[in-house]
Parts: structure tokens; C-alpha cells; sequence
């Protein structure tokens, strides 16, 4: 059982559009997500009998992953057997009422279905098609399986992540998938306006986003650097190479801040708070490439500080300095923070965990609109909880079709 709907006021934006999401696991599911967070219904198809595979990540009791509840919040769960040629037919009847479809199936699997881009075009010309796989829809590698992970440690992420001595190191989040599912979420959005425009256009509208692009856009001048400078970047622990100082830095309290004091002018209030004018008045520091090569000087002046202080105290002081400066939380802290608090940050709803309703906190929703919000409707629904309203409603199937069509396993 999900949490009921919540009234609003003014109409979320993307109001009166349709989505159908064929993917699973994270990165289609997240770009979808952004869609039902502002309003758009989100149709989401999973295999009978099985669902996505998310519903059992990182989960100790219950059927359902909070994972899976977070990321497949205010979608409808419907089951069909896209391999089965009536669940094609209907995936097809699906589509002529949708305007966007989002998948991330290694490619050729729709084709093989049936489903690919020509057939979807054929039966709702205006449709937008996202695909969102491993190393895109061409090229040499396009067959390759990919995940996230794989597509962080192509894009070289993995690489630069970690400390010198040690290996790459594996960010503790979906980076590459989320990375994907936002620059999904913004193709599907820019075709939907070039057709608002009635930009002329050939064949079907489909956008290609490959996982490990969307690290690489994200990788700054990685290349770039190499080739003019010969600097072939290698990890160096939470600091980026040429930002001086920033990084983190332990408290009194066994706790530690992110401070980020490389800009000139931080530069020069980080030191006077941190009781060492001379640094920040020192000429020869004045600018980055300088306080580079110092690095472990100006580090070890700050961590001298921050030793002697909690963490609270040092975002207090650092904080009213001007300097960017911010504790680093855990889940705990996260939900107890005034601020995420006062933002809507952290929503607590109403969830079946196990046989009784629990309340559980679920990151709220982002961006914030003022006068046309997102919400968080209800969280990820059970598996195929909307089937029959979906296909009753949508397609008219009536009560004996459905249950022909659950007798052979086709939802």
C-alpha cells in the first residue's frame, strides 16, 4: 500500500503528459521520476511475476526496496511481457497515447521485440524515444553490456577517485546512472519543446544517451588538460588538483567539515579565521597555481584549526567568515537538519514496510518551482498495482480480457 495522493493547489508543469517507462534498475527510472515528481503520469511496465530487479536492492526486511520506493515514486506499476506478442500489442496500444518513452535495454532489445523506434513512430508519430545504455546506440562497443559502475570507470572517473597509493575507488552513489537519467530527462524535454515549436523533423524523435557520456561531460577538462599541459590527472584523495584548499579536515569531536577556501578572495578570509593572516596576506599565495604548490602547508595550517574545534563550532566561525564551509553528514544527520527540514528535503510518508504502515523519510523533490511545485504523490507502488486501472482505463480492456490476458501470463 502507497501513501495517498496529495492535493496541490496549482498544477505541477508537466500536467497532461503521458510516460511509459520500459526500463529498470536506475538510470531510465530516474529520469522518468523527474517527470512524475512534476506532474506527468508515469506508466511504468515491469515483467509479470519478477519486476524490476531494484525491488530487492539494499533491502534487510519487506518485498520492497526503499531504493525501489524512492526512485519509482508517483509511477503507476503495470505488468506486461513485452517478449509475448500480445504484451508487444499492447505496449504498442500503450504508446499511441503516450508522448514520451523511456528505455535502457542493451541495444537492439526493443527492435528484437518489436518495439524499436520505427514501430513506435509508426503508431504515434509525435512520440519521443529516449534510450539510455551503456556506450550508446553506435559505435564499436554498442553491443557491450554497461552499467553505471562501468561507465565511471570508462568515462574516468574511477580513476582520479581514490587516494594515490591505493586503488580507484568507487563513489558510495549512483553517479553514473543518475548522471544519465538527468541528461535523459533533458533530451525527452527539449524534443517535447522542438515539437511544442513545430520544428520539422524526419523519422522518429529519439535521443541516445550512453552512461559513460553523461561521466565524461561531467569529467571538466580531463583531455583537454593532457593535451595542453601533459597532465594525465591521477587520484589525489577528496582534493581536486590545482583547487587549494578544499577538502576536508577533522574536528575536535572526531568529526570532520568540507571547507573550500580556493578562491583568491576566500582564500585570505579562510586564513585570517583560522588565525593565520600572514598565509592569506602572503603575495606569493595570491593565486591558485601558487597555493598548488603549497598544498600541504596551507593544509596542515587549517587542520591545526579545525582540531581544536568541533564541527559545529567551525561551520559557525568559518561560516560567518564568508567562507564555504559545511559539515559532513550522515543519513542521521541528514534528517535531523533544520534546513532540509525547513526546504521539504526530507518527507516522511506513510509505507507497508513489512505488515504495518511505517513512517518513513524520503528525499523530497527537486527543483523547487514556487507557485507550480513537484510532490511526492505516493512512493513506488507494489508490483503491477495499476495493471487493471491502467489497461481498463487506458485502453478499455474490459474485466474477462484482463483476466485472460493474467491466465496466460502476459501480465
Amino acid at each position: 500500500m502507497t501513501h495517498p495522493e496529495i492535493a496541490s493547489p496549482v498544477e505541477p508543469p508537466l500536467t497532461g503528459f503521458r510516460v511509459l517507462e520500459l526500463g529498470n534498475f536506475i538510470a531510465a527510472p530516474f529520469a522518468s521520476r523527474i517527470f512524475a515528481d512534476f506532474g506527468a503520469e508515469v506508466v511504468k511496465i515491469e515483467r509479470p511475476g519478477v519486476g524490476d530487479e531494484l525491488r530487492g536492492w539494499r533491502r534487510t526486511r519487506g518485498s520492497t526496496s526503499m531504493m525501489f520506493r524512492t526512485i519509482a515514486r508517483n509511477k503507476k506499476s503495470v505488468t506486461l511481457d513485452l517478449r509475448a506478442d500480445e504484451g508487444r500489442r499492447l505496449a504498442l496500444d500503450l504508446v499511441r497515447s503516450c508522448d514520451v518513452v523511456i528505455e535502457n535495454f542493451r541495444p537492439g532489445t526493443l527492435e528484437r521485440w518489436g518495439l524499436g523506434p520505427d514501430e513506435l513512430n509508426a503508431v504515434n508519430p509525435d512520440v519521443v524515444l529516449v534510450r539510455i545504455s551503456g556506450y550508446g546506440q553506435t559505435g564499436p562497443y554498442k553491443d557491450r553490456a554497461g552499467f553505471g559502475g562501468v561507465a565511471e570507470a570508462f568515462a574516468g572517473l574511477r580513476q582520479v577517485t581514490g587516494h594515490a597509493d591505493g586503488p580507484p575507488v568507487r563513489p558510495a552513489a549512483p553517479i553514473g546512472d543518475a548522471l544519465a537519467g538527468l541528461y535523459g530527462a533533458i533530451s525527452a524535454l527539449m524534443l517535447l519543446l522542438a515539437r511544442a515549436q513545430g520544428r520539422p523533423h524526419t523519422g522518429p524523435r529519439v535521443a541516445d544517451v550512453a552512461l559513460y557520456e553523461s561521466v565524461f561531460m561531467a569529467m571538466e577538462s580531463l583531455v583537454p588538460d593532457m593535451d595542453a599541459y601533459g597532465m594525465v590527472r591521477r587520484r589525489t584523495a577528496g582534493n581536486l588538483p590545482g583547487v587549494v584548499p578544499s577538502g576536508i579536515y577533522p574536528t575536535s569531536d572526531g568529526q570532520s567539515v568540507m571547507i573550500a577556501g580556493n578562491s583568491s578572495g576566500v582564500f585570505g578570509r579562510l586564513m585570517t579565521a583560522v588565525g593565520r593572516p600572514d598565509l592569506g596576506d602572503d603575495p606569493t599565495l595570491a593565486d591558485g597555481d601558487a597555493r598548488y604548490l603549497r598544498e600541504d602547508e596551507l593544509d596542515g595550517a587549517i587542520s591545526a584549526w579545525t582540531r581544536r574545534h568541533t564541527a559545529p563550532a567551525a561551520v559557525e566561525i568559518l561560516g560567518a567568515a564568508g567562507v564555504p564551509v559545511g559539515p559532513v553528514y550522515d543519513a542521521a544527520a541528514i534528517a535531523e537538519d533544520p534546513h532540509f527540514r525547513a526546504r521539504d528535503m526530507v518527507r516522511p510518508l506513510k509505507v507497508f514496510v513489512e505488515h504495518e504502515p511505517e513512517e518513513i523519510r524520503f528525499p523530497g523533490v527537486v527543483p523547487r518551482l514556487p507557485g507550480a511545485p513537484g510532490d511526492v504523490r505516493w512512493v513506488g507502488p507494489e508490483l503491477g498495482e495499476h495493471t487493471e486501472d491502467v489497461l481498463g482505463g487506458l485502453l478499455g480492456l474490459d474485466a474477462d480480457r484482463i483476466a485472460a490476458l493474467r491466465e496466460k501470463g502476459v501480465i
